[in-house]
């Protein structure tokens, strides 16, 4: 079998990993398929056999293995040209081997070319001659509406005068590119009648949607005659606003990307005309007259405002460049429709949903650094002048080394069950109570520092009726391992002990530390996740763990005081230790028998204990509402929400599409989506 000198360099035989998404930026490898099961696969679908060789028809591949163009009344010449693709022979058979290089192809970083370029090489000549990109350019349907000249100048510049030149891969990817901005220009003069440069906006219309459907979202589609200059008998569209209203969808992504840039991340941030203008001095493919329009639209989006926003963009933006989810979602539900459907009970049940993810996600932070926690501790009930019988530690180190010589492994976890119960809800609250005040001072997606903080400090503030019960059982078990004692330590036993009220000593010092601890936390979290955001504005799981693992490094050491005055309170007192009356009597007893360097002990391990336990905490509180998504009709974390690119531009989720063929159908929809090749889906006949 004949293989094209090209293939063998653009397509190597073995490839190691290829990409999530061929119509967007790529995201995650998929593993080549293997061999064995690719032939499996293979052989389940082939239905032709020719000299004892099984091969797949164009049927086979594109409608019965793909599951492409199933209807009844399909335009069997679309189905031979797209299956084309994998013919490389072009004799309307598909070999095991052809079947298996085209896996190759999918995977490579250029597939949309490289299919598109199989798809117009009819004859297997490895170069494109004008004839073949004539007759399939008059198979797609945009030709159908707007004829275009192959005569022209345009074309006899890529196929030469007598258009008798054939075109490699690299000059046909530089055709097609080019193709669709020629053909609109064809079109803009079509309709020029009087050809004075102008155009009605009707014929703006149509041009809009069907040479450069392909750049419209359906916001853009719904205001093309809006923002033309007039209603549908109204003004007329110059040729320059033309030009650059199809240059500025074309070129969306920079337009993000220079957003993005100049606004550090922020999603929430807002840009005037005169901000954007500005930032895009250095790049000259913007034009002032695109700044203009790409304006006008926004203002569609929300009349009277004269700002740009993340959300403007993205309403913009052609599907095409939609990014895939990060994070897979095996749930997804709406609660409500529409925001206006949200009522009361909804509130609750949201809260309730915050408070279910929240348990779960503060006992999985908990856990993890239980042993970090156990060290900080006794680290800061360690007194001047050690008693006899009493473990004296150097530092954490020393400190988490007796522990497991003395105590074994299990002694790093004293107390991890009362923490474990307490945890949950403890967080849940914390976490729910956040996000509640959040949603109140939130008004069209900004929150004021202000409110941030204040948000954070009410999540403190409600998890203290928890955290004070439970700190104190816990501290209590975790110095009961220091001293000798005849008596076991419980939980029983402390409960038992300190009694109702005994259980809330040194709530105080918990108000004093987990309100500032909060209010410090939340808002610093919220500001790392924009500055971790990628170019579209969304966190990757990555980032959200780098974010809340930033934001717990300045909220632990800087209520350090607090939480060593906490300890010392709740921590009973040894026979010859000191005794402390209340919140202030123990801060002047600490500073005057041992100075202010006590109030910073255990600073490291707080810090070392409390990062990655929040960073645990949320990555898993954000990560469990991404993957069990449910749709409140409320406001998503800040930076959080992602983008799902529509079920045509994603990775098949077939079983049998396997390796390189879980992109197939990703590739042969972004071939319609960025070049505009849309073929016809069904047979003349059952259109008319």
């Amino acid at each position: 079998m004949r293989q094209p000198k090209w293939w063998a360099n653009v397509v190597p035989s073995r490839r190691a990993h290829c990409e999530m998404n061929c119509t967007s930026a790529r995201q995650m490898p998929i593993a080549r398929a293997d061999s064995d099961a690719l032939l499996a696969v293979f052989n389940e679908y082939a239905s032709k056999v020719k000299d004892g060789v099984r091969y797949m028809t164009a049927e086979d591949f594109i409608r019965r293995y793909l599951g492409l163009y199933t209807e009844d009344n399909y335009n069997r010449e679309t189905v031979r040209l797209l299956a084309g693709a994998a013919d490389r022979t072009k004799d309307g058979d598909i070999s095991f081997e052809e079947f298996s290089a085209f896996e190759s192809v999918l995977c490579s970083p250029d597939a949309l070319y490289l299919t598109a370029f199989e798809v117009f090489d009819k004859n297997a000549s490895a170069s494109i001659t004008c004839d073949e990109f004539e007759k399939i350019i008059r198979h797609t349907r945009p030709l159908a509406e707007v004829d275009f000249d192959f005569n022209s100048d345009f074309i006899k510049r890529y196929f030469g005068r007598d258009k008798k030149r054939s075109l490699g891969y690299l000059a046909f990817c530089q055709l097609l590119h080019d193709f669709y901005e020629e053909l609109g220009i064809q079109a803009f003069k079509k309709y020029d009648k009087g050809a004075d440069g102008t155009i009605s906006s009707v014929d703006f219309l149509k041009i809009m949607t069907t040479v450069k459907k392909h750049l419209l979202t359906d916001f853009v589609r719904k205001n093309l005659v809006a923002v033309s200059g007039g209603d549908a008998t109204g003004d007329r569209v110059t040729y320059p606003y033309y030009m650059a209203f199809n240059s500025l969808l074309s070129q969306m992504e920079l337009i993000k990307r220079i957003f993005m840039s100049n606004t550090r991340g922020n999603i929430l941030h807002e840009m005037t005309r005169e901000e954007f203008l500005n930032a895009t001095q250095t790049y000259p493919q913007i034009t002032p007259y695109e700044v203009e329009i790409l304006f006008k639209l926004a203002e569609a989006a929300h009349p009277g405002k004269k700002t740009l926003s993340l959300s403007d963009i993205e309403c913009i933006d052609p599907q095409r460049l939609k990014r895939v989810s990060y994070i897979p979602r095996p749930i997804t539900i709406e609660a409500v429709s529409t925001k206006e459907e949200r009522s009361v009970v909804t509130a609750l049940l949201e809260s309730a949903y915050r408070f279910t993810v929240g348990s779960i996600a503060g006992a999985c932070g908990a856990t993890a650094v239980y042993p970090i926690d156990l060290v900080k501790t006794r680290m800061q009930n360690q007194r001047s002048g050690p008693l006899v019988g009493e473990v004296a530690y150097k530092h954490s180190f020393d400190c988490f080394k007796k522990v497991v010589k003395f105590e074994g492994i299990l002694g790093l976890y004293r107390g991890l069950l009362p923490q474990i119960i307490g945890v949950a809800p403890e967080k849940a609250i914390k976490l729910t109570v956040n996000d509640t005040v959040r949603d109140k001072f939130t008004v069209d997606g900004h929150i004021p520092l202000w409110a941030e903080i204040l948000a954070g400090g009410c999540g403190g503030a409600s998890q203290v009726i928890f955290t004070n019960p439970l700190e104190i059982v816990k501290i209590r078990l975790q110095v009961a391992g220091e001293v000798k004692s005849a008596t076991k330590v419980s939980v029983l036993s402390v409960v038992r002990d300190l009694g109702l009220f005994g259980l809330y000593k040194g709530a105080k010092a918990c108000f004093l530390r987990d309100i500032p601890f909060s209010a410090i936390y939340f808002p610093v979290y919220a500001h790392s996740k924009l500055l971790t955001a990628d170019s579209d504005g969304h966190n990757s799981p990555g980032s959200l763990f780098a974010s809340a693992f930033i934001a717990g490094v300045p909220a632990a050491a800087l209520v350090t005081p607090a939480d060593v005055i906490k300890t010392r309170l709740q921590v009973a007192a040894r026979a010859g230790q000191t005794t402390y009356d209340g919140l202030l009597d123990c801060a002047r007893k600490v500073m005057r028998e041992e100075g202010p360097r006590a109030f910073w002990k255990g600073t490291a391990a707080r810090v070392c204990r409390s990062s990655p336990q929040f960073a645990v905490t949320l990555f898993a509180y954000e990560l469990l509402q991404r993957i069990f998504y449910v749709d409140f009709g409320g406001n998503r974390p800040i930076a959080s929400q992602v983008s799902v690119q529509a079920t045509a531009d994603v990775s098949s989720s077939n079983p049998e599409h396997i390796g390189g063929y879980r992109l197939a159908a990703a590739t042969f929809s972004g071939i319609e989506h960025k070049f505009g090749l849309y073929m016809p889906r069904f047979e003349l006949s059952a259109t008319k």
